[in-house]
């Protein structure tokens, strides 16, 4: 896979608030990305507003004009993409499940014949960082390395490889140092783009 020279970073934690983790975790990468001289584009699901597919028919319609649209066009754009985000009830939250089934759609993400599971945004790589409450070495002990109750299924059919993840785990209860260190090295991520 070459070096990635275009990113887009995605903060999946539905508050944008500019005082959570996942914000402060999300521009930490686009500034070790800046620092890299990696193009760097960034979205907040939080700020976008859009409604939920309740259909086969949606899902399969191509996106409306508007803020999924222009989501389509930044993953397009990317060669590498980060998706930063909580993780509620054992998965990721529902806004941010919503967004991505509202972009990943069929004739963009995925063969619109339906005939087979063929991806069409190959060529790009994707960093999962999950945040959660539970140390995240008992995550992946209940769970199995492979975390299958998180998305890299979803972005694998799509044509995304390679997929890694970065698991950041009792986030609740995490003194200073062990938040500056985790900034640190989102930040050292984004540097080389990975």
């Amino acid at each position: 896979m070459p070096v990635a020279t275009k990113v887009l970073v995605i903060n999946g934690h539905p508050d944008p608030s500019p005082d959570r983790l996942c914000a402060a975790l999300a521009n930490a990468y686009v500034e070790g990305a800046a620092e890299g001289g990696l193009d760097v584009r960034r979205l907040a699901i939080g700020d976008v507003d859009f409604p939920v597919l309740r259909t086969a028919a949606e899902f399969s319609a191509s996106a409306p004009e508007g803020p999924i649209r222009r989501a389509q066009d930044d993953v397009v754009w990317a060669d590498h993409m980060v998706i930063v985000h909580p993780l509620w009830l054992g998965g990721e939250p529902a806004l941010l499940k919503a967004f991505l089934e509202q972009v990943l759609r069929y004739g963009f993400a995925l063969d619109p014949s339906h005939k087979r599971l063929r991806g069409l945004l190959t060529g790009r790589s994707i960093r999962l960082i999950v945040t959660m409450g539970m140390p995240a070495a008992l995550y992946r002990v209940l769970f199995g390395p492979t975390l299958k109750p998180l998305m890299p299924l979803m972005f694998f059919f799509t044509g995304f490889w390679p997929i890694r993840m970065t698991l950041l785990g009792g986030v609740a209860d995490a003194p200073p140092a062990r938040r500056f260190a985790w900034l640190a090295r989102v930040r050292r991520l984004g540097r080389e783009g990975r």
